[in-house]
């Protein structure tokens, strides 16, 4: 690849004023859910839900604000979808106007709706730990599948709504394996949760910005596999802790802790190995180190290709698949100075997402209004960069915001140095 010392593969692949009055819950309910039907934008949404709910109940926003002890402002601004609607406004809400829960939300496979139930309901270890410490195979199963919920969960929601669900999950999980009793079987298949859990919630607590945090879960995590014997694992946690030090830290040390992941993973399979070297990769570029980058995205294209049906994979890397490992790849181009590279890869990648994942396509066509930056294409980038902010509104993700931010003060950046050039060229 001309200019920037990354494998040749990469560059090649395919691209009313409302009024006090007495509550009228089958109106409210039922106009609730003709604006449901009408979809939409889905933060914008929910607000409308419950402005419609509200309304229809003959409530101001102001008696709504003395019902609930929420602002009239904030109201305001959640009905219209300019701050994201979260499970305690949806309870207060209910409570104020004596509707249901789930005629606020609407759709039963709502995500907002999941994590609200998840809020509000006893977690697996409270129910089986209640009549004894002792825990068996029904607990480790039941946690098995609530990490595999919560992980799907990450798909739709931001960190920071995200994180206070999966952080409750972890602190139940760790006190089972500290305080209950179970046998040997048992208990490593509950280390293997704790370590998944810590993985999910270092990862979502990064998104939200608590990067500390983050990193005290990641390495409680480690801790948590390296008990169960599960090497590939603490391999994950320790290049999830890298993906966060490249991006927020120092970059040469961020490789040096994903190559020890690596190195550390001997049981690793196929699409796992891909992803611990993915996150080799990135704190190669972020360390301008462009022959690692290379040989580490060489490294991802063959171990990617030699996963088979018969070997299985964790469930944890159900999500990295060739457009992900070429979104990578394209990122890691922009890192080294070859834009042109990636932005069709890139491109071509986020047009096969579907709607629901808001945060990662906001994300990527961030890297796509970089790549149109760097690239000397404003008006593309400009473009590319509103689709960013389209897309992603009301995403509560604090690495979302952070990418938006930099590219636009890029964009701001190159926007005044073609003004200081016109001037300049300009005749007298």
């Amino acid at each position: 690849m001309a200019g920037s010392g990354c494998d040749h593969r990469a560059s090649a692949r395919s691209p009313p004023s409302g009024r006090s009055g007495t509550i009228d819950r089958g109106r409210a309910s039922t106009v609730v859910y003709k604006r449901r039907r009408a979809g939409g934008d889905r933060v914008s949404e929910l607000g409308a839900a419950l402005r419609a709910a509200r309304e229809a109940a003959g409530v101001s926003l102001a008696a709504m604000a003395a019902r609930t002890h929420y602002s009239k402002p904030l109201l305001g601004l959640l009905e219209t979808g300019k701050r994201t609607v979260k499970p305690e406004h949806v309870t207060a809400y209910s409570r104020a106007l004596d509707i249901s829960v789930d005629a606020l939300y609407g759709r039963p496979d709502d995500p907002l709706r999941v994590a609200h139930e998840w809020l509000v309901a006893d977690t697996p270890v409270a129910i089986h730990t209640a009549f004894g410490r002792r825990v068996g195979d029904s607990l480790a199963t039941e946690l098995e599948r609530r990490v595999i919920d919560l992980r799907h969960l990450d798909d739709v929601i931001g960190g920071g709504d995200l994180f206070p669900l999966v952080r409750r999950e972890l602190t139940d999980a760790q006190q089972v394996v500290t305080e209950a009793s179970y046998d040997q079987n048992t208990g490593r298949r509950l280390l293997t949760v704790v370590g998944e859990l810590a993985q999910l919630a270092g990862w979502v607590a990064s998104d939200a910005g608590h990067y500390a945090e983050a990193q005290h879960v990641y390495l409680s995590g480690v801790s948590a596999a390296h008990e169960a014997g599960n090497r590939a694992l603490a391999g994950q946690l320790l290049s999830s802790l890298s993906y966060q030090i490249a991006n927020v830290g120092n970059p040469a040390d961020a490789a040096l802790l994903a190559r020890s992941a690596v190195k550390g993973a001997t049981d690793a399979t196929p699409v796992v190995r891909a992803l611990l070297l993915e996150r080799v990769a990135w704190a190669s570029a972020r360390s301008r180190d462009a022959d690692g980058t290379r040989h580490a995205l060489d490294a991802v294209d063959d171990a990617y290709e030699a996963r088979t049906p018969g070997n299985p994979e964790p469930e944890w890397v159900y999500w990295l698949d060739r457009k992900e490992i070429d979104i990578m790849a394209g990122r890691c181009l922009i890192e080294l100075g070859d834009p042109a590279h990636a932005e069709p890869l890139i491109s071509a990648a986020v047009a096969a997402y579907t709607p629901e994942h808001a945060r990662e396509v906001a994300l990527y066509r961030t890297w796509i209004a970089e790549a149109y930056a760097r690239s000397g294409e404003l008006d593309a980038a400009w473009a590319a960069l509103r689709a960013a902010r389209k897309t992603g509104h009301g995403v509560n993700s604090t690495r979302l915001d952070i990418r938006i931010e930099h590219v636009a003060r890029l964009l701001a950046t190159d926007d005044e140095r073609q003004l200081k050039r016109a001037a300049t060229d300009a005749p007298s």
